[in-house]
């Protein structure tokens, strides 16, 4: 059915997607049952993605048997991208393909193909659907941000995109910082702009948590009430759950902090920071032995994600608490070829060494995450405990004595 005049001529809405069914390129009715699923459960997971618009399976269907004008398409639906794929099974190996579109332009804005040995096809459709969910989820934000980067006229909204963009290359005040006053705009022109709090919450929280910045209480305080007013606007919000959960996690109170990031998970499955966050939970709450399968989670679903190396590198923390020192150094070392530049993992790195009695490895170790933040000493790591369990503060004084033997500032 053809749309009124007027409803063609509205732009299509923000963060507007259709899914297209994905081709089966092999052919067969498995595979085929295959291929439609990865198309329905992407239309599920994406739809999670708050504010976002994504045009129901049943009118994607319809296009299954069509050849595609994405622009035409853009204009049938009013969508702005457009994700479309195809699956090909060639031995014992499937190949699946995806490429994200400008339907405005007919403009490919991101590809991405996995190839790999097959298993149980179904169980491999969880997989490449969690994995492609969480990386759409970014780039349709960059999409946004570079158009919003254009506009003459940013609304509260365009700001949020523009910041979030940020937010997504990394935890370091060279992103957190103007992302912030992004933000601070955005909620000048819309107080309750729901995203944009959650947004400043987490961004609070980067900064206060990593002691980026000196005021760390100011953060903290600034965080809880950032995601506690955008929770009264929207009680469904993942983030600002996923932000409140972070903030409990910093200030004592690891089984609120878990609630949390579990509920956040409820609401969207794909959220990779909530598995990272309950392995740190449960490291504060002395239970370390728990931990690395949420850090393993989290690197299944987003191997390649900017904060990978710190789940790593919170995996070998894990360890460290544990005594397991040489699968201590194997996650640091895996942390460090992801991100040679955060110095607190070579820090730990050296604790391990030490412990194993590879003394001269341990030097250089710390030498090497002392070149990266030399002010770091022993007394400041011992102030940012975030719990005082006794198995928990155990745990820390042991690393606290391989960062000693290892040459390691008091």
């Amino acid at each position: 059915m053809a749309r009124p005049a007027t409803q063609r001529a509205a732009s299509p809405p923000r963060l507007s997607i259709v899914v297209l069914p994905f081709a089966n390129i092999a052919g067969g009715s498995e595979q085929e049952y295959f291929t439609d699923g990865i198309t329905e459960s992407l239309t599920t997971d994406l739809s999670r993605i708050s504010g976002a618009f994504v045009i129901a399976r049943s009118t994607a269907f319809a296009y299954k048997t069509k050849r595609i004008d994405l622009r035409q398409v853009g204009r049938d639906l009013n969508v702005r991208y457009a994700l479309e794929g195809s699956v090909q099974r060639g031995g014992t190996r499937v190949r699946v393909s995806v490429q994200l579109s400008d339907c405005s332009t007919d403009t490919q804005l991101w590809a991405e193909r996995f190839d790999q040995e097959l298993a149980n096809l179904f169980e491999m459709q969880d997989e490449i659907v969690a994995r492609l969910s969480g990386q759409l989820g970014a780039q349709l934000i960059e999409a946004e941000a570079r158009r919003a980067e254009r506009s003459p006229d940013p609304d509260s909204m365009d700001l949020y995109f523009r910041a979030r963009a940020l937010i997504n290359r990394g935890s370091t005040a060279e992103y957190l910082k103007p992302a912030e006053a992004l933000l601070k705009r955005a909620l000048l022109l819309d107080p309750n702009n729901v995203d944009a709090l959650a947004a400043k919450g987490w961004v609070d929280m980067d900064l206060g948590a990593g002691f980026i910045t000196g005021d760390h209480a100011a953060r903290l305080a600034s965080a809880e009430a950032a995601a506690i007013k955008a929770l009264s606007l929207a009680p469904n919000h993942a983030w600002a759950h996923l932000v409140l959960g972070s903030f409990y996690n910093t200030v004592n109170r690891g089984a609120e902090a878990i609630a949390e990031f579990e509920h956040a998970l409820t609401l969207d499955r794909n959220l990779v920071y909530a598995h990272a966050l309950i392995g740190m939970a449960k490291t504060a709450l002395g239970r370390a032995e728990e931990a690395e399968s949420h850090y393993r989670e989290a690197l299944r679903l987003s191997p390649q994600d900017v904060a990978a190396h710190h789940w790593m590198s919170s995996a070998g923390t894990s360890k460290l608490h544990l005594a397991q020192d040489a699968a201590a150094v194997m996650w640091f070392r895996r942390a460090i070829e992801a991100n040679r530049n955060f110095a607190f993992t070579h820090l730990s790195l050296a604790a391990a060494l030490a412990y194993l009695g590879r003394i001269d490895e341990a030097h250089a170790a710390a030498k090497a995450g002392l070149a990266l933040e030399p002010s770091f000493t022993i007394g400041r790591f011992r102030a940012g405990a975030r719990s005082d369990n006794l198995v928990y503060i155990g745990g820390r004084e042991r690393i606290y004595e391989g960062m000693r033997r290892a040459g390691v500032p008091k």
